[in-house]
């Protein structure tokens, strides 16, 4: 599996993604089911059993005055993917496919935080969570705390009333959550990811989708990581090589949201 991942980064000159030719040929299937282009392999996903999830896209990480623009942390990188991410959702929608929100967000009293010194807590503490602050409208607000302007996805990515929101209170959002039991409610068996942080949150909360045998693709250009963006190659490109080789599939929008409109015209 390891010399086929190698093979398949050589062929394309890294794993960067331009457009269909990075991928295998796909063909889609008319009625409910699609066959994405992606890495290592087509995946054929029946519509009604994929969701479209976004994880932990919310002012505190990707808007002015979130945590991580306390923090100094570089927030275009999470703005960049929000256009691609609204495509997503946007052809989703046009095709009745559900869309899950995954939050980043503890309860008032820090009580599901963890103990102060388990790394959970520690982490968390270093960064500011719970501390009250100012949202841009002046309003009372508190980092990475439930219900505050923290927490809430940010505007161009807003849901609407038919989505699903889950809030959880560690990097994946599978672990001590309802997301499993509310997906499998819905007869979920595939994933289409978006979000961030590429190698953390996100990551995290797909490898537990797969360890659940649900099938997660990765969209690329709909997540971002900060952790080795300035270096040669980033946590972000390790992460699709990961995933690739190991827990499922990586694509891009332009291919799920291709797909989906041909597969629509051929229904109609």
């Amino acid at each position: 599996m390891k010399q086929g991942l190698a093979a398949g980064i050589a062929a394309s000159g890294g794993l960067g993604f331009n457009g269909g030719k990075a991928f295998a040929d796909a063909t889609n299937i008319s009625g409910s089911k699609i066959t994405l282009a992606a890495k290592p392999s087509p995946i054929t996903l029946e519509l009604a059993k994929t969701v479209v999830m976004v994880v932990d896209m919310q002012n505190d990480f990707g808007s002015k005055g979130g945590m991580f623009d306390r923090a100094g942390i570089d927030i275009s990188i999470f703005q960049r993917v929000v256009p691609s991410i609204s495509k997503v959702l946007a052809a989703a929608r046009s095709a009745d496919v559900k869309i899950v929100y995954v939050k980043m967000g503890f309860l008032p009293d820090l009580s599901d935080m963890g103990a102060p010194d388990s790394p959970n807590w520690v982490k968390h503490h270093e960064v500011g969570a719970g501390k009250v602050v100012r949202a841009p409208n002046g309003a009372e607000s508190r980092i990475l705390v439930r219900d505050t302007w923290n927490t809430e996805i940010l505007d161009e990515l807003r849901p609407q009333p038919s989505d699903i929101t889950v809030y959880k209170h560690r990097y994946s959002g599978f672990f001590q959550t309802d997301l499993d039991d509310r997906l499998k409610r819905l007869g979920t068996r595939s994933i289409i990811f978006t979000g961030c942080t590429t190698s953390v949150c996100l990551e995290s909360t797909l490898r537990d989708a797969m360890f659940l045998d649900y099938s997660p693709v990765l969209l690329a250009d709909c997540s971002a990581e900060r952790i080795g963006c300035n270096l040669p190659r980033s946590n972000h490109e390790a992460t699709l090589a990961v995933i690739e080789d190991s827990f499922g599939w990586t694509s891009t929008s332009e291919e799920f949201v291709k797909t989906l409109q041909v597969t629509a015209k051929v229904s109609g």
